[in-house]
């Protein structure tokens, strides 16, 4: 008999730079919406930590902000093993390399998940401090939405 799936969703972004912190309001928002074996995790976003994360999963999830042009809010979901081309993450400054690297090495070192999707929403506003706009926060809870309906 076989292992069930290992699932994951990670939340990803800085919660104390505005709209950087939507990925992890995602996550936040999803404690409770999902199956009891869906492992739920935040992170800054780090490559190094994100590629812990997904060695560990056969099922991943993540959801991050971005910096695309699109509308603030504007939520776009990518399918790793499609070879969706990722956008930058919005706090890859403030966390090295982003997602879409985390992902890229991931996938370099044979270790990304066989599913793995990014839920990405347009943000905007960074600045330390700095709440998350309101565009945003609607987006997140619209995202943490659709990923509760991927695992119902």
């Amino acid at each position: 008999m076989s292992d069930p799936p290992r699932r994951l969703v990670v939340g990803v972004g800085n919660p104390d730079r505005g709209d950087d912190g939507a990925g992890r309001l995602v996550a936040r928002l999803l404690h409770g919406r999902l199956p009891a074996d869906v492992r739920i995790e935040e992170c800054l976003g780090g490559a190094a930590e994100l590629i812990d994360l997904l060695r560990e999963a056969d099922h991943a999830v993540l959801a991050d902000a971005m910096v695309s042009g699109a509308a603030p809010g504007t939520i776009r979901r990518l399918d790793c093993a499609s070879g969706d081309v990722m956008p930058r993450s919005a706090g890859a400054s403030s966390h090295g390399l982003g997602v879409a690297q985390a992902v890229g090495l991931a996938r370099a070192l044979a270790c990304l998940p066989s599913v793995c999707v990014v839920y990405a929403v347009e943000a905007a506003a960074f600045a330390p401090g700095a709440p998350m706009s309101p565009r945003v926060a609607a987006a997140a809870a619209e995202t943490a939405r659709r990923i509760a309906g991927e695992f119902g």
